[in-house]
């Protein structure tokens, strides 16, 4: 009973608030234009790559907002700030509809950029840690959770828009959304409560806690330099896998087939890490995670693509990713604790934003002047960088001891 009461009028009520708008931010910002850019450019009579242009554009200007929107959600909390970013969404996502210009179409991504770097998975966790503390883990795992249905939701409801409205109406559906649904949530439902006062940053330097490190130097160029190749992997396979499969000989249905089990496998592990919050370190499952990576990557490289094998790879990556976002939540507030983890996390998210943006690009260039065993061999060796920069960064316990 007081678990439930807490849910409704209590902290815990953040979580039940960002997992239900995190559903919707991604399954508006992130994964509709896959479906949408080929009727915007259609109509426009522009190329596909430069539509495409811009939600990269989106993605380097949440890059650049990202440490600025943390370090206003330690200050301020999330109901000004995300509320603040989902009326920016829902601006740019009406003008969206009506911009016929290159340039007031790029405008609108730079309007879609910011709300990224206010909406999606960073924001939230920045608010659940100034409301949780140090605790916020298990938060953080229950939000990553409901997230991950986003896809689930957000192409169907794309494609059903798109036949039923169009594409306009659909880019003016999804701005009624966040001016409506998105915007409210996240400035009256969202608890003020604040579980640890903010503390002064002095010199852009977040003032550290006792037992935690300070983010900077060789620790926190390690975890950046992970979480950002990571990405660029993530990214640049993700969006080139459909292709990859369908030249090594499956058909278009079986390579959509494999596709889908990315996001089951996703949710699962983030369910397994839920039940188990608290028991396992956030620095051995991003580790489990990325030997989990390396091995599909090399399997497939090696053994060539059959349906079993795709599937398995599928599945692999999929449960990996699940934990990995997890574990971008989780480890910087372990290694450098939750005073001014906003700031520390919006800038390990900013590199990470860059080559997300760029890296579908890169890859894509790579399939065409190199094999695609050769690409998976270069995403096995990347994915052994990324172990590597984990292996190297010692918990706050043993640097504290040194």
């Amino acid at each position: 009973m007081h678990r439930l009461r807490d849910l409704v009028f209590g902290p815990g009520r953040a979580v039940l608030v960002l997992a239900f708008t995190q559903i919707l931010t991604w399954g508006i910002l992130i994964y509709p234009p896959v479906l949408t850019m080929p009727h915007v450019t259609a109509a426009h009579g522009w190329s596909l790559a430069f539509g495409m242009a811009g939600f990269s554009l989106g993605l380097i200007v949440s890059g650049l907002l990202s440490p600025v929107v943390g370090g206003l959600i330690d200050r301020h909390g999330g109901n000004v700030v995300m509320a603040s970013g989902a009326l920016a969404g829902a601006l740019g996502l009406a003008l969206f509809s009506v911009a016929d210009h290159p340039a007031t179409y790029l405008a609108c991504w730079l309007l879609l950029g910011a709300a990224m770097s206010a909406s999606l998975y960073d924001p939230a966790f920045a608010t659940l840690t100034r409301i949780f503390g140090a605790s916020a883990r298990r938060q953080i795992t229950f939000v990553t959770f409901a997230g991950g249905f986003a896809s689930t939701v957000g192409w169907p409801a794309t494609h059903l828009l798109l036949e039923a409205v169009g594409w306009r109406g659909t880019y003016l559906t999804f701005a009624a959304i966040f001016a409506f649904v998105v915007a409210p949530l996240h400035a009256f439902a969202l608890p003020r409560h604040v579980a640890v006062a903010p503390l002064p940053v002095v010199d852009a330097v977040v003032v550290p806690q006792q037992a935690t490190l300070r983010p900077e130097g060789w620790p926190f160029i390690l975890l950046a330099a992970a979480f950002s190749l990571y990405s660029f992997i993530l990214s640049g396979v993700t969006s080139n896998l459909l292709a990859l499969l369908e030249r090594g000989g499956l058909s278009a249905a079986t390579a959509v087939t494999i596709g889908a089990m990315f996001g089951p496998a996703q949710v699962a592990s983030r369910l397994a890490d839920f039940m188990l919050a608290g028991r396992t370190h956030p620095l051995w499952i991003a580790r489990g995670a990325v030997v989990l990576v390396v091995s599909a990557f090399a399997m497939l490289a090696l053994a060539g693509i059959s349906f079993p094998l795709a599937a398995l790879f599928a599945v692999a990556f999929g449960a990996a990713n699940g934990v990995m976002t997890i574990a971008r939540g989780a480890l910087p507030l372990l290694m450098f604790g939750p005073v001014g983890y906003g700031r520390v996390i919006g800038r390990i998210a900013r590199p990470a934003l860059f080559v997300q943006a760029f890296a579908p690009f890169v890859v894509a260039s790579a399939v065409e002047t190199l094999s695609d065993r050769t690409v998976l061999l270069l995403g096995t060796a990347g994915a052994l960088i990324v172990l590597v920069c984990f292996v190297m960064i010692k918990t706050p316990g043993v640097a504290a001891r040194r």
